[in-house]
């Protein structure tokens, strides 16, 4: 197998919606430039507004003078406020039999190493708090975290993964650690933040989000014109993108990871085990020093001691081998759960691509054909999953704390009603004109999915055919690596940005940034300071330069005097004598959560979203 560039096309991504010309924009030049904020699922958008602990001093205040009474934190009126609350201690002295008896048997249970020990029982077990990161995985940064606390990455949880090159702000959870605690890391942590926090009775889960809202700007655009520029803009806002799965779907590496999903449906273990372990092309120095070592070694303990911890995968594969040698198939299972179902998941998301553009090329996007699928009309699921696309839902969510994957992860299971609410369309449906495009979806394969009564069922089966899988009948008897074992899901093909807004800038510094950061606002941090300079000798009004503002470096006097600052949430007019302007489009949306935003930005620019391709604008 030929290792190469994942490009668009390889992974079924083929077709536009609008027929407007693309122009040149530069995607993610810097992490800055693409900024993700979690919707929680009541649609409030998750920003990071504090770094300090609740006042824990006032809980104790309680318990030393008004032992009748407990506290403790509940959100506020509004998202972003915390609150102290005070109740009667309904345990009092009328139950302290029964208080020691529980008291007893916590004594005899084993210690949790997740948490405290010394933890009230009338505190939520779980704190909840903001997670703001700048170009690192969540894993990583709570990698991190962890291992400060001296906890298991288990402990957190988490309602889904954001990008690693970008600033990313999110709810997670923590079992049984004093927000004192917690919030004292960020003297020590380096580009993470944590804030917000909130006792709750329950920890985070994957799929326990509404979506994502992102803003994203665009650096270095270059159009025939701004008018060209603003009818891509105002059309991608009307008529939206198709709901294409993204490249990172498919993994960063040389190795894609539908192709190891293809195998591991084909129940090849050992080749799957070697498409994960083997060198790759483009891999860092250590990490291709390491796979060339096992390779040409088979020194599994001096490979686990090359190999970096993030790489969860490879390393639960040797672990396993070592104690299991030539047991492939155990050491795929060894890999932790979600993390495994990636793969099967992005041969699904692969195919489901190829369908969209097939439906998209035969049958345009203006129209319901004969044989669609949509969501029945007046069902509860309609209103839900305009938000919240179906393929988050997942019953089984033993191991969403195992979860490693860099990208966006979706579970496809769903529950086996929601086949009921699917719906082929009718002659008599086109008629009267009872669903519009919005309303089209099409499966994720699985058992108890439904196909398209038209065409573009065919590419499903076709394209498995060439892979030599069946979606009706499996060659092996392992559950969770065969589609017939899976209930599938739907997906929208057609989607809208929610909230579309976009702006023009214009910028001379390519290093610095354009749109303030939540840490940017809560720490009173300027990226960005404008200062007039009058110069006489020619006659001109004052000219205005930007210059680079740095974190936490006072102005001096004469700056302070004449400067004013320009703040990047404007439009940035900012010229300078030696660099030529160049224009920037800011764009903020809101995305369900298993939606890209790299698509949406690849039918505003009709170009390719792959990172080897924007490098080259670079």
């Amino acid at each position: 197998m030929a290792a190469k560039t994942l490009e668009e096309s390889d992974v079924g991504i083929f077709c536009y919606i609008s027929k407007l010309p693309g122009f040149r924009g530069i995607l993610k030049q810097r992490y800055s430039d693409f900024i993700v904020n979690e919707v929680d699922k009541e649609g409030n958008v998750v920003h990071l507004t504090s770094l300090d602990a609740p006042p824990e001093a006032m809980h104790n205040f309680f318990k030393q003078n008004f032992k009748f009474l407990v506290t403790d934190v509940v959100d506020g009126p509004d998202a972003s406020s915390k609150c102290i609350r005070v109740r009667l201690n309904t345990g009092g002295h009328k139950n302290k039999g029964r208080n020691s008896k529980k008291r007893k048997e916590r004594v005899d249970m084993p210690f949790d190493s997740r948490g405290s020990e010394n933890w009230s029982e009338t505190d939520g077990k779980f704190l909840r708090f903001h997670l703001y990161k700048e170009n690192k995985e969540t894993q990583e940064a709570l990698g991190v975290i962890g291992k400060m606390l001296g906890i298991q990455p288990r402990s957190f949880g988490f309602a889904g993964t954001k990008d690693k090159r970008a600033i990313s702000t999110q709810m997670v959870t923590v079992f049984k650690q004093h927000a004192t605690k917690v919030a004292a890391l960020n003297a020590r942590l380096i580009g993470i933040k944590v804030g917000d926090f909130c006792y709750v009775r329950e920890g985070l889960l994957l799929g326990q989000l509404l979506g994502n809202r992102f803003t994203v700007t665009l650096r270095g655009v270059v159009a025939d014109s701004e008018d060209t520029i603003k009818l891509s803009a105002d059309a991608l806002g009307k008529l939206g993108f198709i709901n294409y799965f993204g490249l990172q779907r498919f993994g960063s590496g040389s190795v894609p990871t539908h192709l190891i999903g293809a195998t591991l449906l084909r129940g090849e273990w050992k080749t799957a085990v070697s498409m994960i372990l083997d060198p790759r092309e483009g891999e860092r120095n250590p990490i291709a020093k390491a796979r060339e070592y096992y390779k040409e070694s088979n020194d599994i303990e001096g490979t686990l001691r090359q190999l970096p911890r993030h790489l969860v995968a490879e390393r639960a594969i040797l672990q396993c081998l070592k104690k299991c040698p030539g047991n492939y198939l155990q050491a795929l299972k060894a890999i932790p759960r979600t993390l495994r179902m990636m793969y099967v998941h992005s041969y699904q998301s692969y195919l489901w691509n190829h369908a969209a553009s097939i439906r998209v090329q035969k049958y345009g996007n203006n129209q319901v054909v004969l044989g669609d699928l949509v969501y029945r009309k007046g069902d509860d699921t309609e209103k839900v999953t305009r938000h919240v696309n179906p393929e988050c839902e997942d019953d089984n969510h033993n191991d969403v704390y195992d979860s490693n994957n860099p990208d966006e992860i979706s579970e496809t299971d769903v529950p086996e009603e929601r086949n009921n609410l699917i719906k082929v369309v009718t002659t008599e449906d086109i008629v009267t004109g009872n669903y519009t495009i919005e309303d089209v979806v099409l499966p994720m394969p699985g058992s108890r999915v439904v196909y398209p009564n038209n065409s573009t069922a065919n590419v499903y089966h076709d394209l498995a055919k060439k892979d030599a899988i069946s979606l009706t009948e499996s060659v092996h008897s392992v559950k969770e690596f065969s589609i017939t074992n899976m209930t599938g899901s739907y997906r929208r093909v057609f989607q809208k940005p929610v909230d579309f807004e976009w702006e023009l800038l214009e910028y001379t510094d390519g290093d610095i940034p354009l749109v303030e950061t939540d840490l940017d606002k809560i720490s009173d941090y300027k990226p960005v300071k404008m200062v007039r300079v009058e110069d006489p000798a020619d006659g001109n009004e004052g000219k205005i330069d930007c210059v680079k503002q740095a974190e936490g470096v006072e102005d001096d006097d004469e700056a302070e005097d004449a400067g004013e600052e320009c703040l990047p949430n404007i439009e940035s007019r900012c010229r300078s004598n030696s660099q030529k302007a160049q224009m920037a489009l800011k764009l903020s949306f809101t995305l369900p959560s298993s939606c890209y935003a790299t698509m949406a930005i690849r039918e505003l620019l009709k170009t390719s979203t792959s990172v080897a391709f924007h490098k080259t604008l670079n």
